[in-house]
């Protein structure tokens, strides 16, 4: 909390969505997905390099991966960028993260006993709810696009 010079609080909240308003918050949302393309693009990659890259569709999210972070960092710097590259690499995020949540899925399915051995195979197989958070990085992408940007 911040105190004003009439001696009324401004809490965090209220600060963040005058920072929304005043469009400050487009250009750090394209930056932390930036970040994050770039962090979930390493991880799976070594996720993936542990199953010996077995599906060609397993290479798709480790190149998205810099093909996020430079739409990200360029909708840093311009808003041209910011409205025009990084809402279409973003959405090719979130199609590759709902495609690899279908593929983990059946990956689940074909391991001994199926979805009828859920806990076992839910531990030993693929992680299902991993690519979804490669979708939340390209949901932060396509928010990122649609927010006001500051003049």
């Amino acid at each position: 909390m911040k105190r004003e010079a009439e001696g009324e609080v401004i809490h965090l909240v209220d600060r963040m969505v005058s920072n929304v308003k005043a469009g400050r918050f487009e250009r750090s949302l394209s930056g932390l997905t930036a970040a994050g393309a770039l962090v979930t693009a390493a991880e799976i990659y070594f996720e993936h390099d542990k199953a010996s890259f077995g599906n060609k569709w397993m290479w798709l999210p480790v190149a998205l991966g810099p093909v996020g972070a430079a739409a990200g960092t360029a909708g840093v710097f311009s808003r041209r960028m910011a409205k025009t590259a990084l809402p279409i690499a973003s959405v090719a995020i979130v199609a590759n993260g709902l495609q690899g949540t279908y593929l983990h899925a059946r990956g689940i399915a074909q391991k001994p006993g199926g979805f009828s051995n859920l806990r076992y195979n839910l531990e030993m197989g693929p992680p299902l709810l991993a690519p979804l958070l490669v979708t939340l990085v390209g949901g932060m992408g396509l928010l990122a696009s649609i927010l006001r940007r500051e003049k």
